[in-house]
């Protein structure tokens, strides 16, 4: 099938086509809208369950606002199929997350409707009122509407965008999208009777005109407004919101349009900061996804009709759940050892984990910093923390990192997940930059597998140790080296080498191990498993630095900064006489894509790495006496 076999969509190029159509026929819309998403992204794969929920409010958003001029902006993203299908790339929806194709999520190139460029959850409230303030020292009439989940509401950054909004007065509009409270239908009905009747002008003309009558008798204007508070506590949980100075309204059920448009339109209308909470449901309309909307959350290619299969092949394990099959023996052996996630439970591998230690997992919701302060706070009183933690996603907690784990010399482990390029997610996601920003605090122990059961090793010596560590994996699987009863530490600092040749020498960490000692077989090269990015494994590298004259580093990070700098800082500081290169991400972000075709890109496959390499060979500088420390650097595809 294709768009024209959905003719009432397939009509609408833009949402201006929309905001031409009757209301009448705008469930007709939703119907086709969504039975088009299911079916490319069944195709395609991608994001699923998020985005089947939230038809209704978008076709909704873009009814009643100006969009573009109006700004409208979306909480992480994963939400944004329906938005972008109505906003002129339908016919491109197929090739989302692809080479080339549409950025998985709203990117400000890609369209002027994507106001925002998003990935990480709980920016939209801060980017919304700060487009709101620049609206309002410009003098113009924009409308700023910032549309962010119930999850995404837990992160502190959220609430300190509420508070700052409520402070200045701004004429901001927050759509609280909650897809976890389910609503019966007389209840639904009722909320949505309420939200239109407290949004309407009648009871703000009401409202407005009582305030200025009872201000000529405080003792009564006050007695007034506690009981207006009073009774909408009763009928709703805006409390909170409207103590931050919010108008809130709501619940209302946010897949009945009969009753969004409406309300959107009368607090359209409405000045000052508003919240509107809407329910709304995951998989709304496909009933696997509905049932599970954990494994409809993203999708490889599947058949509708028979849902999610499995072809019975049994699958390699993934390093996410290498550590979660780690985390559950070190908590079953040390009953002090706890798990803490921000939020990321199925996707940092510990499902099991959950259920078989409750007592010792901690899910903080989208809090890092919080997850990294309370690790420490644990550490210091006899426990040993684990922070699962996507690489991104510890960026978010950088200070709490310096500050209250590093400082203090405390033993935290991180356990830092999707290091490197991730593929389809993009550069929202992609973990190019923590060995730079790990390697340069002190107390730190960094450590880079090169394989799954050295991952398994690492999170060992980690455990043991009686200060901060750092374990970081790629997503997804590994060359398949998988020793899951070994749990034998890794000794402190020490290299591994993998494969004696010539002249040249590749310095390689983590998850560049395999392709480097691919490339080394034509290129006759020394290949070292560096496995400690700090402290290095500094005997071996003067040995290695005697022995060859060219040294190369070869890293999934980024080149400034990162690992190799830290070989080319100690070779400078010992006076070794020899060239080295670095190989790694380049000076650029890399967009989305097959993580095989990202690696390739950035010159960090087995071939990418054997034409570098050969490259090297044949430059002027490259003779063999030894001159004195060269340190240069090599990003294919990047900067210099």
């Amino acid at each position: 099938m294709s768009l024209l076999d959905y003719p009432l969509l397939a009509t609408i190029e833009n949402p201006a086509d929309l905001r031409r159509l009757p209301v009448t026929r705008l469930d007709e819309l939703a119907r086709q809208l969504r039975a088009f998403l299911l079916e490319t992204v069944a195709g395609a794969g991608g994001h699923l369950g998020a985005g089947l929920g939230t038809v209704e409010l978008t076709l909704a958003l873009h009814y009643v606002f100006d969009t573009p001029d109006d700004r409208l902006v979306w909480d992480v993203g994963h939400q944004t199929y329906p938005h972008k299908i109505l906003t002129g790339r339908a016919r491109e929806l197929h090739t989302i997350r692809k080479d080339g194709g549409l950025a998985p999520f709203p990117k400000r190139d890609e369209s002027p409707y994507d106001t925002f460029g998003v990935g990480h959850s709980s920016t939209s409230i801060s980017a919304a009122l700060g487009m709101a303030m620049a609206a309002r020292r410009s003098g113009r009439k924009r409308h700023a509407v910032a549309v962010i989940g119930d999850g995404a509401m837990t992160a502190g950054m959220a609430f300190e965008a509420l508070n700052h909004a409520g402070d200045l007065d701004a004429d901001l509009l927050v759509v609280l999208n909650d897809n976890e409270m389910s609503i019966s239908p007389n209840v639904g009905a009722l909320s949505g009777h309420l939200a239109r009747l407290l949004s309407g002008k009648l009871y703000s003309g009401l409202r407005e005109g009582g305030k200025r009558v009872l201000r000529r008798l405080p003792p009564a204007e006050v007695f007034a407004r506690r009981m207006e508070e009073q009774l909408k506590g009763l009928a709703s949980p805006g409390t909170l919101f409207e103590e931050l100075n919010f108008d809130y309204f709501g619940p209302v059920d946010g897949h009945d349009l009969n009753t969004l448009v409406p309300i959107l339109r009368n607090l359209r209308d409405r000045s000052g900061p508003k919240l509107l909470h809407v329910t709304t449901r995951k998989g709304k309309g496909y009933e696997p996804a509905e049932a599970d909307p954990v494994a409809y959350h993203g999708v490889t290619p599947f058949d509708p009709a028979r849902g999610l299969g499995r072809d019975g092949r049994p699958k390699p394990l993934s390093y996410n759940q290498i550590f979660g099959r780690w985390l559950c023996r070190a908590a079953a052996e040390d009953p002090r050892v706890m798990g803490i996630t921000p939020a990321m439970r199925e996707g940092s591998g510990m499902v099991e984990f959950a259920k078989r230690f409750p007592e010792q997992y901690v899910d903080v919701a989208i809090a890092e910093q919080h997850a990294v302060t309370l690790a420490a706070g644990m550490a210091c009183d006899g426990l040993r923390p684990v922070v699962a933690i996507y690489s991104t996603f510890l960026q978010r907690a950088y200070d709490q990192l310096i500050h209250d784990v590093a400082l203090q010399n405390l033993p935290v482990l991180f356990a830092i997940d999707r290091a490197g390029l991730v593929g389809p997610d993009g550069p929202t996601h992609a973990g190019s930059f923590d060995l730079s920003f790990l390697r340069c605090i002190p107390n730190m122990v960094i450590m880079a597998p090169a394989d799954e059961a050295e991952c398994h090793r690492m999170l060992c010596t980690g455990l043991r140790l009686d200060g901060p560590s750092a374990v970081r994996y790629p997503r997804g699987t590994g060359p398949g080296r998988i020793a899951p009863d070994d749990l034998e530490p890794v000794p402190l600092g020490r290299a591994e080498l993998r494969r004696k040749g010539r002249d040249i020498a590749l310095l390689a960490f983590g998850s560049m191990v395999t392709p480097a000692e691919t490339a080394a077989e034509t290129l006759d090269a020394t290949v070292v498993n560096m496995r400690f990015v700090k402290p290095l494994d500094t005997d071996l590298l003067a040995q290695v630095a005697r022995d060859h004259r060219l040294l190369v580093t070869v890293e999934e990070n980024v080149v400034a900064g990162g690992a190799g700098s830290g070989v080319a800082e100690w070779l400078a500081e010992t006076g070794h006489g020899v060239t080295i290169r670095h190989i790694g991400l380049p000076d650029r972000f890399l967009s989305h894509g097959s993580r095989e075709a990202l690696l390739h890109q950035a010159g960090l496959d087995a071939e990418g790495i054997r034409s570098t390499v050969l490259r090297m060979q044949g430059q002027p500088e490259m003779s063999p006496a030894r001159p004195p420390v060269s340190v240069t650097r090599d990003s294919p595809g990047g900067k210099p």
